[in-house]
This record gives C-alpha cells, sequence and structure tokens, in this order.
C-alpha cells in the first residue's frame, strides 16, 4: 500500500480557516486511489524532520495561498522542508507553489509572472516533444487546459530539468527533474483542484480575491456547459481523472516502484 507525504504549503493560521492545500490532494487522491494513505506535515508549524520520511513511499510539496514568494525571507521554512525531501530519495509531486520551490532549490528562478495572475483555467498548453513523450502527460493533447490560480512563475528552469508543457501566459507550466535518485514532477496548474476549489479561493480574503467575480462560474462549471465555456472548457475536461491526468499518472508510477 502506497503512503504519500504532504508537505504543506500554507500557514497554520490559513489552514484553520479551511484553507489547507493538502486538502485537494487528498480529496483527489480519495478519488483516483483510495487505497493511497496519507501523512501531513506543516514547516511552518514545525520544522520537518527526515525521520518523518520513514515508511513514505513519495512526497507532495502542495500549492500556497501565501503572499510571499518561494524565495523570500518567509518561505524559509519551506526552503528548509524541501531540502529533506529532495534528499531523501522518494518520487516528489509539485503543484504551483510546490513546482517553483523544487525549482528554486535545484538552482532556478522563479518571480511575479510580468503578465500578472493566472486564475481560473490554465488554457492551451502545448506539450514540448519531451513533454508529448513523457509518462507524465500521458493523455494530454495539444490544446489542453487545467484548474490554476497564481502569482509567480517558473521563470528559469535548473540545467537538468526537462520542460513537457507551457502556455502563453506562462512557458513553464510541467517539468520533471530526474537526476541521480530524483524523480521530480511537476505543474504550475492545479491538477489536485476542481474548478469549485479555485472558487473557494477566489472568494476568500486573500491575494487572489480581485479574481472573485470568477466565483459563480467556477463553482457551476462542473455542471454547467455556459459557465464552464465562460472559463474556456467544459465540463467533460473538468471530471476525474481528466482533470487530474498528471497526477494519476505519478501515482500509477509511485505504486509501480
Amino acid at each position: 500500500m502506497t503512503t504519500v507525504l504532504i508537505v504543506e504549503g500554507n500557514t497554520p493560521d490559513m489552514v484553520a480557516k479551511g484553507h489547507a492545500g493538502a486538502n485537494g490532494f487528498i480529496r483527489t487522491f480519495s478519488g483516483l486511489a483510495p487505497e493511497v494513505r496519507v501523512r501531513l506535515a506543516n514547516p511552518y508549524a514545525a520544522a520537518l524532520h527526515p525521520d518523518e520520511l520513514q515508511g513514505v513511499d513519495a512526497v507532495v510539496l502542495t500549492g500556497s495561498g501565501v503572499s510571499w514568494s518561494v524565495d523570500a525571507p518567509e518561505a524559509a521554512p519551506q526552503r528548509a522542508a524541501a531540502e529533506v525531501v529532495l534528499a531523501a530519495g522518494q518520487p516528489i509531486w509539485g503543484s504551483c507553489n510546490g513546482l517553483q520551490l523544487a525549482m528554486l532549490m535545484l538552482g532556478g528562478s522563479v518571480g511575479a509572472s510580468p503578465v500578472g495572475m493566472e486564475v481560473g483555467m490554465a488554457q492551451n498548453n502545448v506539450l514540448t516533444q519531451e513533454g508529448g513523450q513523457h509518462s507524465m502527460m500521458e493523455g494530454r493533447s495539444a490544446g489542453f487546459g487545467v484548474p490554476c490560480i497564481h502569482r509567480d512563475e517558473v521563470q528559469r528552469l535548473p540545467d537538468g530539468a526537462t520542460l513537457l508543457a507551457g502556455n502563453a501566459h506562462s512557458p513553464v507550466q510541467a517539468a520533471v527533474y530526474e537526476q541521480g535518485d530524483l524523480q521530480f514532477w511537476g505543474t504550475q496548474y492545479h491538477p489536485e483542484l476542481s474548478p469549485s476549489d479555485i472558487g473557494v479561493y477566489v472568494r476568500a480574503r486573500g491575494i487572489f480575491s480581485d479574481h472573485a467575480n470568477l466565483a459563480d462560474d467556477l463553482e457551476q462549471a462542473e455542471t454547467d456547459f455556459s459557465a464552464a465555456a465562460r472559463l474556456g472548457t467544459d465540463p467533460d475536461a473538468l471530471v476525474l481523472p481528466q482533470r487530474s491526468r498528471e497526477l494519476a499518472n505519478w501515482l500509477q508510477f509511485v505504486s509501480g516502484r
């Protein structure tokens, strides 16, 4: 049975208000592979110790709604946790902040997108040649869209990373780093989140609240074709496992090791 450690990207006060980055993964794993066991860690509450990875088959670095970037002084607890995770040798998944965190720690750079926030759906993603051949992207084709919500992005991949997909907003939408014992897969978009999950974030009083006008469509898009169309998608693209294709592929990879 697979055990996954989920490393939370939000602070304890945000988690207490129901905004845990782990929640989307727990729900999605339950739908994709209910046999998966989950453990939780929050570096903003307590430093991650290497012993916490004993008996763990894989690790998730979640997204985050904090107001700072992964290279900011405030993110030092997250960077310390990522250092432990990257040295442990288990497969790692990173969504959004998790992708940025890993790429930064491996030698890349991150920053606010020069074209602003991408909220709702990451649309019109194009696979690179490597992306079309990588098992993480199996089931995806050119022009796919996935729920997203982010201000920052990876602006330079580290040496050794491979770009799998990008779009006009963020050139790095999916990437892997597979060198030696390190097997990291990640996306800038959120395959673990439904549109209604994104709706909760934009309704909250946080960095994404300027996009609250999207909330109604986000909360209806899974069943309402008109709402989905206004977001640039359709309900068929938003059901499990289609919207979570990359995560489903990752779980299969982890279970096959």
